[in-house]
């Protein structure tokens, strides 16, 4: 009897050792947020968001922020200095980042820490580290942690020149210049890193990790610092095609999961190209991990998806690769689909709602990283999708044409939008409500849906948060429920035959709408680098009213420009009139070609110059408000202030034409671009 309970011990505890050295789990059903974006100092402060973590925890289970300590100056945190002694950086205190990650946890969220150790930075010269202690063992990485090959020999020549030596050891993977690669082979580094992950951990409380980087060394080296450290999340940026990701996976025994980096592309492809039969198709050869066509979707357990990052979204004076436009569709399909997603700080916070509600629907159907999916129609102007979750089936329109496909099938929309529809499958057997918990400003009305197959099914609610009884208050399938200023919670069950079933439940806190003033705003395009004489303007979008004057393409005309700053600028003025509203372009010229792609979301002062480069036969546009605007600041601080120097430390006496390059004004730098 002992040697049978043995047995049966041994089978029970396989499965938990395997499932312990998987890098993500296995059908995962969580969502994550990546809680920064690229200089995002002051929007996200810990302590700022550490003031949302009720709200986020309603909808992520996981939310991934930069590197945490203290880099030696402003940083995002991918210079990283100090990894045990000094967590004092651009986003807050120690104290803070730890209060942070607690009340993460108190609202259901997991920390992911981002990890970079591939490279690392210097304290005062080409090879010296922090000397730091942790648990009593002092850690410090020396010149021969450095690898051989770093910077292409200039670090290798430096250290002789200076009396230092370097690893024998060649990089296990790509070189980087811009600090200096760790040589992973490396007995003291292997120490080092193994007890910095432990910090994180065990000290700081993370649940997992972002490995930054993970190109710059062998995949097997992260095996070897999860294996140690047994993180229950970890994902590789392994900026590559799926070939190489699959693997980089692979190459740590699928101990980290890796960003579905060709998932991206391919929703890229679809919407810079207008064509949305793209997101059915490879990028360059390559398939999405998530994709059927990827070994059977072997790999979609380790598929971390995404739409954008802080290395693709659009930065002033940088090129990026940014999605130009339609980020709501985007973020409807990345939540439609297998795979863990992973929303950009900036899409949530452009589209809470609505992303909030598009969660709901993927939570309501039981949809996690391996689910099943199937196109159903793939054309220029949709793309249908439809996942199988372990609650029921979603499908997903997205495209300029989702509203006008008609599915085959019994289907019940849930939730649509701008380029996007969502479906429900009736056997789900739950009632619906498209109206996300949440803070909003001004009486809100929720649509409320009977997913069902039965044809007698009627739908009964409260407003006071009791449960829904046969007694309670009836809603026509597809009615509108008011909800009023103050504090509701909104319930609403499916009753059949005298029975309620399917309760969903929401939560709002609704105040007072402010009033709104209409402002006026001013468009500006430049077209020096294209050497048009007059620029078309043909607007749409937001409350309706941004049609031009001249409703036949290609729009109203501006013949006579204006002078700013020593360069012309064909300028139209527009009234938003609301919150909401928005202004869409496209620019033209003589009878309407050529024309530039378009221009969506457009609610403020916005300077545009029509660059050469095409998408599509269409020339590009690229917004320099800011640069133009930094000019107009330092020239009207001219008017106060009036003393400015360039870097040379030379008075300048016409401040109202300053070329490019940098000047101090009362004390501070002022970058004119």
């Amino acid at each position: 009897m002992k040697q049978v309970y043995a047995f049966l011990l041994a089978l029970l505890t396989v499965p938990f050792t395997a499932c312990a050295n998987d890098g993500w789990p296995s059908q995962y059903g969580g969502v994550m947020l990546q809680g920064f974006y690229w200089d995002s100092f002051d929007a996200t402060k810990w302590t700022k968001l550490q003031s949302q973590a009720p709200e986020l925890g309603q909808y992520f289970d996981l939310v991934w922020l930069p590197q945490s300590a203290n880099c030696g100056g402003t940083s995002m945190g991918y210079d990283d200095l100090y990894w045990f002694t000094n967590y004092n950086s651009s986003f807050g205190t120690e104290s803070e980042l730890r209060s942070l990650i607690q009340a993460f946890k108190a609202n259901g969220i997991g920390t992911i820490a981002d990890v970079v150790i591939n490279h690392r930075k210097n304290v005062s010269n080409w090879v010296d580290f922090p000397r730091e202690t942790y648990k009593g063992v002092t850690y410090e990485l020396k010149s021969t942690d450095i690898c051989s090959d770093d910077d292409g020999g200039a670090t290798l020549n430096w250290a002789r020149q200076n009396g230092y030596s370097l690893s024998s050891n060649r990089d296990t993977g790509e070189g980087w210049s811009g600090m200096r690669d760790l040589d992973h082979t490396s007995a003291n580094v292997q120490a080092n890193v193994k007890a910095y992950l432990d910090l994180l951990l065990n000290d700081f409380g993370y649940v997992g990790f972002r490995y930054d980087m993970v190109k710059g060394y062998s995949g097997t080296y992260t095996k070897m610092y999860n294996d140690y450290s047994k993180p229950s999340y970890s994902v590789g940026e392994c900026w590559d095609g799926t070939n190489t990701i699959k693997n980089w996976i692979d190459a740590t025994s699928k101990t980290s999961a890796a960003f579905d980096f060709q998932f991206r592309y391919t929703v890229r492809n679809a919407i810079n190209k207008n064509d949305w039969s793209y997101l059915g198709k490879q990028n360059d050869g390559n398939w999405p991990l998530v994709s059927t066509n990827v070994d059977n979707g072997n790999y979609r357990q380790y598929a971390v998806t995404f739409v954008e990052n802080h290395d693709t979204e659009k930065r002033s004076n940088a090129e990026q690769d940014p999605i130009r436009k339609d980020t709501l569709a985007a973020n409807a399909y990345l939540l439609a689909m297998p795979g863990t997603p992973c929303v950009f700080l900036t899409h949530w916070q452009a589209y809470k709602q609505a992303i909030k509600s598009m969660i709901d629907v993927r939570k309501l159907a039981g949809i996690h990283n391996e689910s099943a999916t199937l196109s159903f129609a793939s054309t220029t102007s949709y793309y249908a999708v439809r996942t199988t979750g372990t609650k029921g089936q979603l499908l997903c329109v997205v495209g300029t044409g989702a509203k006008n496909y008609v599915p085959n099938g019994q289907w019940v929309k849930v939730l649509s939008g701008y380029k996007y529809v969502y479906y429900l499958s009736p056997s789900m057997e739950t009632a619906w409500i498209d109206l996300a918990s949440g803070d909003y400003e001004g009486e809100q009305n929720a649509t409320i849906s009977a997913v069902s197959q039965s044809a007698n099914v009627q739908l009964v609610y409260t407003l006071d948060g009791t449960t829904p009884s046969a007694n309670s208050t009836k809603i026509a399938n597809g009615g509108t429920i008011a909800i009023p200023v103050g504090t509701t919670t909104l319930k609403v069950g499916l009753l059949i035959n005298g029975v309620v079933s399917g309760i969903v439940s929401r939560q709002y806190n609704v105040t007072e709408k402010a009033p709104f003033n209409p402002y006026t705003i001013n468009v500006y395009v430049n077209t020096d680098k294209v050497g048009w004489n007059k620029v078309n303007f043909w607007t749409w979008g937001g409350d309706g009213s941004h049609s031009p004057k001249n409703s036949n393409w290609p729009g109203d005309a501006v013949t006579s420009p204006i002078t700013i700053n020593g360069k012309q600028w064909y300028r139209s003025a527009y009234t938003i009139n609301s919150a909401d509203d928005y202004v869409n372009f496209v620019f033209s010229t003589n009878s309407g070609s050529p024309q530039t792609v378009d221009i969506n979301d457009i609610k403020q002062d916005t300077y545009f110059e029509i660059s050469t480069e095409t998408e599509g036969g269409k020339n590009k546009v690229n917004d320099v408000t800011n640069e133009v605007t930094a000019i107009n600041r330092v020239q009207n601080d001219a008017q106060k202030a009036g003393d400015i120097y360039n870097i040379q430390g030379q008075k300048v006496t016409n401040a109202h034409s300053l070329p490019q390059g940098i000047y101090i004004q009362n004390g501070k730098k002022v970058v004119v671009k």
